[in-house]
């Protein structure tokens, strides 16, 4: 299973704000029929699943900004592709709490 932190930003459009941006990618996560676990964060949306479901969904995401009339859309992706043992957000999260004891 593969982890992907993602960042979309729409550039030139009218506004500072990027919240509904951010809540129309939101939507799209929660309909996705690809079997994926997602986490909106802050500064960004963290994605897990089998590597080709991800990058499928992270193919529309890119578009949702496109879809409101930007003209160009700046798109970060950041993969940790872990194989030698299965591994998650929540697991991730497990390993470095056990060690702060």
């Amino acid at each position: 299973m593969a982890i992907v932190e993602l960042t979309i930003i729409p550039i030139g459009t009218a506004t500072t704000s990027l919240s509904q941006y951010v809540a129309d990618i939101q939507k799209v996560l929660e309909q996705a029929n690809e079997p994926i676990h997602y986490e909106m964060t802050s500064m960004s949306t963290i994605i897990e699943g089998e590597l080709d479901d991800l990058m499928t969904v992270i193919r529309r995401l890119h578009e949702v900004p496109f879809g409101h009339g930007a003209e160009r859309v700046s798109t970060s992706i950041k993969i940790d592709d872990r194989r030698d043992k299965k591994a998650s957000m929540e697991q991730k999260l497990k390993s470095v709490a056990e060690k702060m004891k």
